[in-house]
């Protein structure tokens, strides 16, 4: 059989080659040539890469519809025309290619078995490492270049539909891959553990099971809501009837600094009110058709709705239950974080606030989702009269410059023996680390793996503040993760899962945010300290960490109940604020559990069920992207941050009072950056218990390292709100 086959592809090949070279007046005179020498480093590269991803003139991936040895056969006539020119022999490029098309004992068996889409063991092993993880590979990076080219010009519809036209050639070779190989495959059929979990990850195709009308509209639908979402604008406050396309205001920066000023109550007001319905309102009716065609590709994946394929990538049977212990186990702490801010703005904003109420009306917090708090800390500051640490005033102070704050991350990585990150911010090299003035892109902070182990990038409208540096950090831990895990089969070039990507730079960040280390890169002079100052530091921590967890919750809350039916298209925004405040809601299901509220938080102005639509107000509800993960890596980071401290012998669990664990910097620590070097290699190899064990020598996800970490606050906000229950128990 083997030669045979072998046969037939030379002499087809041949009959080309002798087409192609009478077409090309080719001479038998062989002479010296680079022709040569090309074909040596494809012969070197042996069966390492697949024949259509060798040298500098590639074919592209087979159509799944073709036969495989006559697709070779134009491969080869292609590789011919590509590299021949006139004064090379016929003789001596036929004997180049007599050698690329030499087949081995390996080949054989695959093409055997695959013309039925049945490979055995080591034919699989051979057809993942090789032709699959070059072919995907380079579809991958084709696609992320073009994505990337489009969010960073959003407005040029050339650069959107070559975006869009990327992705649905790149479904289609995954498509054509998952029928030949992956959907039928039983992975209990297989001896190799790594074999068998890479099968079950490659058999979840995703999106791409659609047919292709249904791809490219549910493509079409997605980039039309993260449009809507990016060049959505707002007149100003002192001027709402505006010019939107002259002088409305976009979301970064401009809105976001006027919702980040504290006691601004009017302003903040009109500006969430007009955002969402310039945002989530405009693409209510786009939702629908996402959900309706999300679930479809779900089900042809052989889940029951989108929201289950998302969680499925958790690797856990009860991961709904799971999460809402950690929430259960995290809320005591948020509710009284909750009732001390209310109080706290009760008492200088009284009219604003309402007495009467339980809830916070979510225009006061200083954010425009309500999911960060820190802007108010000027406001329910424990210990106002203590000394302020205000980092930007000292970035400022400082000469800083955005550059000057991606290089100090950098660093921060570098110092614990991890790779430099710094290709990932290099502008020359293709990042965007500032707004540009020239066009409109997508602001919302990313970090992109361009899946050629080379190519990584930050995409950030950074600004010179606090906030800013710490998000650049956060970014850099992806940044950190692509690199170390780069070398995995294609199938493992992620997280173990989607909440340890997001972990691992705010892990960083907590070490980030002490004194000691803002004293460490010179930004501060003095170290000393004061309880009360430690008390401050910590709610500065909790407005931003803790009072996130019910927003990072309920996002994914509320969208798993949507893919699951439970709520109708009629009741969805009522849902939403059902999550988030206590207003009921009108379900078709009677059995949704956990029907408590969440946020404990208000819409600052009445809502109208037909035309608003609140959740798309947020990017990744409008942009298809989990958020649950966020929920996770908040509860994780802490996880991570105690193990690392104690590595660096920072923190010692059993005199926690010597250096608390809030106070734990592991900057320049090599023994935490090799915990965390271990674990990261991993990628998506193992399932995310075993990373977890690799870091911490833990197996179980668990609240008790960030209710550690908070302690002392907590017991301080509980001493507090029992004194102001008293006061109000005496007026009453």
């Amino acid at each position: 059989m083997l030669k045979s086959k072998t046969e037939l592809i030379f002499s087809s090949s041949k009959r080309a080659l002798n087409e192609v070279g009478t077409q090309r007046k080719l001479t038998l005179d062989c002479a010296p040539s680079h022709t040569a020498v090309k074909g040596n480093k494809l012969v070197r590269q042996g069966s390492s890469r697949p024949f259509i991803g060798a040298g500098p003139g590639e074919t592209g991936p087979r159509n799944g519809g073709e036969d495989h040895h006559v697709t070779f056969y134009f491969q080869l006539a292609y590789f011919w025309y590509l590299f021949l020119e006139p004064r090379y022999c016929l003789s001596e490029t036929i004997l180049i290619l007599t050698l690329v098309v030499r087949i081995d004992s390996k080949l054989h068996h695959q093409w055997n078995d695959s013309d039925n889409g049945v490979l055995d063991e080591d034919s699989l092993r051979d057809f993942l490492w090789n032709e699959y993880e070059q072919t995907e590979s380079k579809a991958c990076n084709i696609v992320t270049k073009k994505e990337w080219e489009h969010l960073v010009d959003i407005d040029n519809e050339w650069k959107a539909d070559a975006s869009i036209k990327a992705t649905l050639e790149s479904a289609k070779l995954d498509k054509m891959y998952w029928e030949k190989y992956f959907r039928n495959l039983n992975p209990s059929n297989f001896k190799d553990i790594n074999l068998r979990r890479q099968i079950v990850k490659l058999s979840r195709l995703g999106n791409s099971a659609l047919d292709d009308d249904e791809l490219a509209k549910l493509t079409n639908i997605t980039n039309k809501m993260t449009e809507i979402y990016s060049t959505a604008k707002v007149c100003p406050p002192d001027f709402p009837e505006c010019n939107l396309d002259e002088e409305g205001l976009p979301l970064e920066p401009d809105l976001i600094n006027i919702m980040a000023k504290p006691g601004l109550f009017e302003d903040h007001q009109y500006i969430w009110k007009e955002w969402h319905q310039a945002s989530g309102a405009n693409m209510k009716e786009l939702f629908r058709q996402y959900v309706e065609l999300s679930n479809k590709a779900a089900r042809a994946n052989g889940f029951h709705d989108k929201g289950a394929m998302w969680r499925s990538e958790y690797e856990c049977e009860n991961f709904e239950e799971d999460m809402k212990n950690l929430w259960m186990q995290v809320r005591p702490l948020y509710n009284e974080l909750h009732k001390y801010v209310l109080n706290s703005l009760m008492k200088k904003f009284d009219e604003e606030i309402m007495t009467n109420e339980t809830l916070i009306p979510a225009h006061v917090l200083g954010n425009m989702w309500a999911q960060s708090w820190l802007n108010i800390a000027p406001l329910v500051m424990p210990f106002p009269n203590e000394t302020k640490l205000d980092a930007t005033e000292l970035f400022r102070e400082h000469n800083w410059t955005v550059l000057k704050m991606f290089e100090t991350a950098d660093d921060f990585y570098q110092s614990l023996g991890l790779e430099s990150n710094e290709m990932s911010y290099n502008v020359s090299g293709g990042a965007l680390i500032v707004k540009p003035e020239d066009r409109n892109v997508v602001c919302h902070a990313s970090a992109w793996d361009f899946c050629d182990r080379k190519d990584f990038r930050i995409k950030m409208c950074t600004e010179l503040n606090f906030e800013s540096f710490v998000v650049i950090h956060h970014e850099m831990g992806h940044i950190q993760y692509y690199q170390l895990y780069k070398y995995q089969p294609y199938a493992y070039r992620t997280g173990a899962n989607p909440g340890f990507h997001e972990a691992i730079g705010d892990t960083i960040a907590l070490s980030v945010s002490t004194p000691s280390h803002l004293y460490s890169i010179g930004l501060l002079n003095d170290l000393r300290t004061t309880e009360k100052a430690s008390i401050n530091s910590l709610m500065n921590m909790a407005l931003e960490r803790i009072a996130f967890l019910p927003f990072g919750y309920l996002v994914d809350r509320w969208r798993w109940d949507v893919f699951r039916g439970d709520v109708s298209y009629a009741g969805w925004n009522r849902h939403w604020w059902h999550y988030r405040s206590l207003h009921n809601t009108n379900s078709k299901s009677r059995s949704i559990p956990f029907r408590e509220t969440i946020q404990k938080i208000k819409a600052p102005v009445e809502r109208n069920d037909e035309y608003d639509f609140d959740p798309g107000a947020k990017f990744h509800v409008a942009s298809d992207s989990q958020y649950i993960s966020y929920f996770f890596a908040h509860i994780l980071e802490f996880q991570l941050h105690r193990a690392l401290c104690i590595a660096a012998g920072e923190y010692n669990p059993k005199k926690p009072k010597k250096k608390p664990l809030h106070m734990c910097d592991i900057y320049k620590s090599k023994a935490a950056g090799k915990r965390l070097r271990r674990g990261l290699l991993l990628g998506a190899s193992v399932h995310w218990k075993k990373v977890l064990q690799k870091i911490t020598g833990e197996t179980t996800l668990s609240a008790r390292a960030i209710l550690e970490y908070f302690q002392p606050l907590f017991a301080y906000l509980i001493q507090e709100n029992q004194k102001t229950d008293q006061v109000v128990q005496q007026d009453t």
